[in-house]
């Protein structure tokens, strides 16, 4: 009697339907992967391995596999979104004292209230990855620190200049330099340096043709500065810093980097704010500053202090690493996310809110940082989208509910069949 092979055809098209409209109704679901019942048929064994019947006695469901193939990216507006594109999977872990990973290709994430970054599901799973600069080591739970960065105080002064050749020369031994006098000197030029709580400080610097000192083929210029509109020094006639001195081409031969302001000055109460220190003396370098017959112009100018910073935003790069803006517009690295691959992929099991588990068979996780290997690219503000494809999905449906038509005929004649064997007489 074929109603055993009937039947199971009934099962097995029942659960390719059921897997089809698995697909259907994730269709939408980000990271989701389709799916595919895949069957095999079944023979009756007999003893002695003889006698076997070539008649099968159905079909079996030998499995149902998922096809991790990449679905389309799409950006979005959330900065926390993140796609894969290419191989690898983002770790999970369930909760923070429960370590046992979990692996997803969705990248819809937030924070909690503690800066954790946790996919949307109803407990919400953890990211993990590496946190700082370090790359490598036990996985954590990546939290975002909103802590401020302290302050830098300012040790060097980076000016570079054009000093016009073609102004008139004033001579600081007969008309003294003073910074509420235009007239005792040719150009000025401004900065703000820091203290090593982060206190900012106006530094003007002067510039004074000098023509006492000069020859027919150098031309040397002093340098003199306030500080909060202060003379440096505070006691006495304000006090040259240094002389630059330029040769015929304009090129700077000397006192390129020799001037600075002292640290025992710099501390005293005239300069610095309480509490506050300066640890060093603040250098002056004027490398690349030149002579010619243009007009004075400052060409660049910066030093390497920094006010205290507060993170104001951040930012997943292609390779994974999380970095932070600070109001002082520096920026650290808050952390790494990882990537984990297997040799095995469908060897993986689903647990449900777009999460699964390795098996054996999924072989060992290989973890590493993306853009590297056989890792994929992670790409910010954008979400992978199923790889379902619902012209197809409807297509398998309608041959899945032919297939059940089918078995069911076999069931419905198998029963005429029988029907007359019982009516003979």
């Amino acid at each position: 009697m074929s109603f055993q092979q009937g039947l199971s055809g009934l099962a097995g098209a029942s659960k390719s339907l059921d897997v089809i409209g698995n697909n259907v109704a994730n269709a939408s679901t980000v990271g989701f992967k389709s799916a595919q019942a895949q069957f095999a048929d079944m023979y009756a064994n007999s003893m002695n391995r003889s006698g076997n019947s070539p008649v099968g006695i159905g079909v079996a469901v030998a499995n149902v596999q998922q096809a991790f193939t990449q679905g389309n990216v799409t950006t979005t507006n959330n900065p926390l979104d993140i796609a894969i594109n290419g191989d690898g999977f983002f770790r999970m872990q369930g909760s923070l004292t429960d370590q046992s990973p979990m692996y997803a290709r969705n990248g819809q994430f937030q924070l909690d209230k503690s800066g954790y970054i946790i996919n949307p599901s109803e407990k919400g799973a953890y990211l993990t990855g590496w946190l700082g600069t370090v790359v490598g080591g036990d996985p954590v739970p990546l939290q975002i620190d909103t802590s401020n960065i302290p302050a830098t105080a300012t040790t060097l002064i980076n000016t570079k200049l054009n000093l016009d050749s073609r102004l008139t020369s004033i001579d600081p031994a007969v008309t003294p330099f003073s910074p509420t006098n235009a007239a005792s000197y040719n150009s000025t030029t401004g900065v703000t340096m820091y203290d090593s709580l982060g206190n900012s400080y106006n530094v003007q610097t002067y510039y004074v043709k000098n023509k006492a000192t000069s020859t027919a083929t150098t031309t040397d210029w002093d340098v003199y500065a306030t500080i909060n509109n202060t003379t440096y020094p505070v006691a006495g006639a304000p006090v040259k810093l240094d002389t630059l001195t330029f040769n015929s081409s304009g090129v700077l031969t000397a006192g390129a980097t020799g001037s600075a302001f002292t640290a025992a000055i710099l501390n005293g109460p005239a300069f610095v704010q309480p509490g506050a220190t300066f640890p060093a003396n603040v250098a002056l370098d004027y490398t690349g500053t030149t002579q010619t017959g243009q007009a004075f112009t400052p060409v660049a100018q910066d030093q390497n202090g920094k006010a205290p910073g507060v993170l104001s935003s951040f930012s997943i790069g292609k390779d994974g690493s999380i970095v932070g803006s600070y109001s002082n517009n520096d920026t650290k690295v808050l952390g790494q996310v990882l990537l984990v691959n297997f040799a095995n992929p469908n060897g993986l099991s689903p647990l449900g809110n777009n999460l699964y588990t390795a098996t054996a068979d999924a072989g060992q996780p290989l973890v590493g940082k993306p853009t590297t290997g056989q890792f994929g690219v992670l790409q910010a503000r954008a979400v992978e989208d199923s790889n379902v494809d619902l012209t197809t999905e409807l297509v398998n449906m309608i041959v899945a509910q032919r297939v059940y038509q089918a078995n069911s005929q076999t069931i419905k004649v198998q029963d005429t069949v029988l029907q007359t064997l019982v009516s003979l007489r």
